[in-house]
């Protein structure tokens, strides 16, 4: 049993992350879910351990669930049914690390290509991975600049291609074209490729933009990876692979004393997440993905137009809900946790609310005044 300075210690710790939760504004973390139904789940061991679609010894497992959020999102990438294979992974950095790893079994002497506006898993990937890497410009938006891409990959173009396409950029939610990445590349001599689109926040509604941008499998992508709870709700962590199972199959080995396949990256997974996963799909739907996305561009469009009107230089690409603005005091970004480079964003995911932009809006344009 915990002493009186234990417990407090908790009630100290809920509190302070109580507080944090109502004023973070820059990451994308989705508020306001409610998984009181799985509550129960808590009090039992779980482990995924082993590919998802094989049966094994271990049982104490949410195989069945993966599996139907791994085809949920397939249909969704339109993946060439029976030729997909994914799993629940911990979140967007192993998904990208993954993806990376199987275009390296593919292509051992390839050179991987990734714009400087790309999240920093992939550059420690490469370097993980042992694989030459070159970095390309990026436009003003955070899209991937092509001629760019163009020249650097006419320099060694006679080695394969992996390209690292980003379907959200970190600070500034710029979206890569696939279909434009592989014409660049076989432009310039270029016909081994293979393009893993790190779609970590925009997965899950990226399909349903008007235009659709090109990042799914029908549009030449061969891996996918997109963060559980960056828009869908996770309370914690996680995330979602899929690959063309080609390529899983050539790193796929037998483990005789789990009676599976050893096909992932982390091995032992968590069994909980599926779970979450599984039940916010269902409760949600096409529809209510949808319905949820509507609702964050709006705020995020009001948030951009109410800090122009006050004269705070903000944009934000087409469809996007990433409102970018020009780096904020620092009293403000620790306070509202808003992440700052070059630019200062901040991110509406589902459960933020106009009283928290508001509130933002407020503390930027009447400081000092």
């Amino acid at each position: 049993m915990l002493q009186s300075q234990d417990l407090k210690r908790l009630d100290k710790l809920f509190s302070s992350m109580q507080e944090a939760n109502g004023c973070f504004l820059g990451y994308p973390f989705a508020r306001g879910f409610d998984y009181e139904p799985l509550w129960r789940f808590m009090r039992l061991a779980g482990n995924n351990l082993g590919d998802p679609f094989e049966p094994g010894t271990y049982r104490v497992n949410s195989y069945e669930f993966e599996c139907e959020v791994i085809e949920f999102f397939a249909q969704l990438f339109r993946a060439p049914p029976r030729e997909f294979w994914g799993y629940i992974s911990s979140g967007g950095t192993e998904g990208n690390t993954y993806g990376l790893y199987l275009a390296r079994e593919l292509y051992p002497d390839a050179v991987a290509y990734f714009s400087q506006d790309t999240h920093y898993s992939v550059s420690k990937g490469v370097r993980l991975l042992g694989l030459d890497h070159c970095v390309v410009r990026s436009q003003s938006n955070g899209e991937m600049s092509y001629d760019d891409l163009a020249q650097k990959a006419t320099r060694t173009r006679n080695r394969p291609a992996v390209v690292v396409a980003n379907i959200g950029t970190t600070m500034k939610e710029g979206k890569d074209d696939t279909l434009k990445i592989r014409a660049v590349l076989r432009d310039v001599g270029i016909g081994a490729i293979y393009i893993h689109s790190d779609a970590a926040l925009c997965g899950p509604y990226a399909p349903f933009l008007d235009p659709k941008p090109a990042f799914d499998f029908a549009d030449g992508a061969d891996s996918i990876t997109l963060s559980g709870h960056k828009f869908l709700g996770a309370p914690m962590p996680c995330g979602v692979v899929l690959s063309r199972k080609r390529h899983v199959q050539r790193v796929m080995r037998a483990i005789d004393y789990i009676g599976s396949s050893d096909t992932t990256l982390s091995g032992s997974r968590n069994a909980y997440t599926p779970i979450i996963l599984w039940y916010a799909i269902r409760t949600l739907g096409i529809e209510g993905i949808k319905r949820m996305f509507r609702q964050c561009e709006q705020l995020a469009a009001y948030t951009a137009d109410e800090l122009n009107s006050r004269g705070v230089g903000a944009w934000r690409n087409s469809n996007a809900l990433t409102v970018v603005l020009p780096p904020v005091e620092e009293s403000i970004k620790a306070k509202w946790q808003i992440a700052t480079q070059d630019v200062s964003h901040l991110v509406i995911t589902p459960g933020t609310t106009k009283r928290q932009t508001d509130a933002l809006i407020e503390a930027i344009t009447n400081r000092g005044r």
